[in-house]
């Protein structure tokens, strides 16, 4: 069952306050021309940056929607999965994307585990094991920094050159995928300024864009970010496009955002930018790394 309109299978939890995973995904490829068909992975209150959230596990609801979604011979353009609930669920998510993965162009995993050298609240430690597997099924993955170290078990290093992150990426991509992109990668210098750096394994490129920094921080740009990268690949971006694409949007989402008195767990101010997915392709940053 196709339409003229591609379709996207998104699986990720649904957080009822705080732009964050379905909340962040359904807008943007919403808006980038998009139907997005979320398989909610659990419910949460408010994303994990919040103190005292309530939790639903959706493991045992997530069989009879895929069975239903199979009787209606559904078919995908992309598959894309982020945070997941429970070790579990990765099973279930090798086996959807099994199933579904003959009409896809694209199978795109965040594995969404932690930040800032730590998981994040809600996850046990086995789901470290769990996402390894899961990364294997996928043709694109966009760890931040920590995320790739846990993957790869390495030491956590907020200081990682670019020549060893280029070895942890192609690490990654013997795993499996065919496009590695890792984010919140520190650039040598003044100040704090990060890189997205990228890897295709079928031209073996190496791709950076460079991120501009403001003291602050916001929960679900990760997601906002593979999302766009998941709606510019599926409008036939290059991997350096796409990446361009994303990093201009997130920080144009926190230079619109940060300017406020404003909690900053709420995430970006997404309904103020999402207009600009529609624009033109903007002036490219990226860079070619040897």
């Amino acid at each position: 069952m196709r339409t003229s309109v591609q379709r996207v299978a998104a699986i990720h939890d649904l957080s009822g306050f705080g732009r964050a995973s379905l909340t962040v995904v359904m807008p943007i490829l919403s808006t980038m021309g998009i139907q997005v068909c979320p398989l909610p992975t659990a419910v949460l209150s408010t994303h994990s940056k919040f103190p005292d959230y309530y939790f639903v596990d959706l493991t045992d609801h997530l069989a009879g929607i895929i069975d239903h979604w199979k009787t209606l011979g559904l078919e995908f353009d992309a598959i894309y999965s982020g945070f997941l609930g429970s070790p579990r669920q990765v099973a279930i998510v090798e086996e959807f994307i099994a199933y579904f993965r003959a009409g896809a162009r694209w199978v795109v995993v965040d594995p969404v585990l932690g930040d800032d050298g730590s998981l994040y609240g809600p996850l046990p430690g086995e789901m470290v094991d769990e996402m390894r597997r899961l990364i294997r099924a996928a043709d694109v993955i966009t760890p931040n920094l920590t995320e790739a170290a846990l993957l790869l078990d390495r030491p956590y290093n907020p200081a990682v050159s670019t020549a060893e992150i280029k070895e942890w990426i192609v690490d990654l991509a013997a795993r499996g995928p065919r496009i590695v992109i890792v984010t919140s990668v520190p650039e040598m210098g003044p100040g704090h300024k990060t890189a997205v750096i990228a890897y295709d394994r079928e031209d073996r490129r190496f791709w950076k864009v460079g991120c501009e920094y403001l003291p602050t921080s916001y929960p679900g740009t990760g997601d906002a970010f593979a999302s766009v990268v998941v709606g510019s690949l599926l409008q036939g971006d290059s991997l350096p496009m796409a990446l361009d694409r994303a990093v201009q949007f997130i920080s144009l989402g926190v230079r619109a955002t940060f300017g406020y008195a404003y909690d900053s767990h709420q995430g970006i101010l997404l309904e103020r930018i999402l207009g600009h997915l529609r624009a033109s392709v903007p002036l490219s940053s990226y860079e070619l790394l040897d």
